[in-house]
């Protein structure tokens, strides 16, 4: 995938358009963007095959689903060879309460966003977790309300 796509207005029209519901018609895309059906569907194509689309997918309720807790895990670790991050990536990959995790620069290693249905799931998952890999601080920050979430990318 290049790293900025030669993306034009409609392009980006019609990337704003999936974003929003992806499970929209093809016609009411290309009604919405101003083109028709055949060129949409080309350029939606083309934008697979570069890879700026990736999967699609649904975005489910969390709290419906009784996982009413979010926690942001904070993790530094005194080890930093490549056994312990192979392990604690493939630990990582392997939980479903893991939503997000990012490697970071500065005085925390990871963060984590972990999605679970009250504190005793969150114990069981940490505890999971410190038996697979030995981590040397967590702090686990629960979310009071969440204010902003979205996977829309401004385009």
């Amino acid at each position: 995938m290049p790293a900025n796509a030669d993306l034009d207005p409609l392009d980006r029209k019609i990337l704003k358009e999936l974003q929003e519901d992806a499970a929209q018609s093809l016609d009411d895309i290309a009604r919405k963007v101003g083109s028709s059906k055949t060129p949409v569907w080309n350029r939606i194509r083309k934008m697979r095959d570069l890879g700026v689309i990736g999967r699609q997918t649904v975005i489910l309720d969390p709290e419906s689903l009784g996982l009413e807790a979010c926690f942001f895990v904070l993790i530094r670790t005194a080890e930093h060879d490549p056994d312990w991050q192979d392990r604690f990536l493939s630990s990582v990959r392997a939980r479903p309460e893991v939503m997000e995790a990012h490697r970071l620069a500065g005085d925390i290693d990871y963060i984590l966003k972990v999605r679970v249905a009250n504190a005793r799931a969150y114990d069981a998952f940490y505890q999971a977790l410190i038996r697979d890999v030995k981590i040397h601080n967590v702090t686990a920050l629960l979310s009071m309300e969440e204010i902003k979430s979205t996977t829309i990318l401004a385009v």
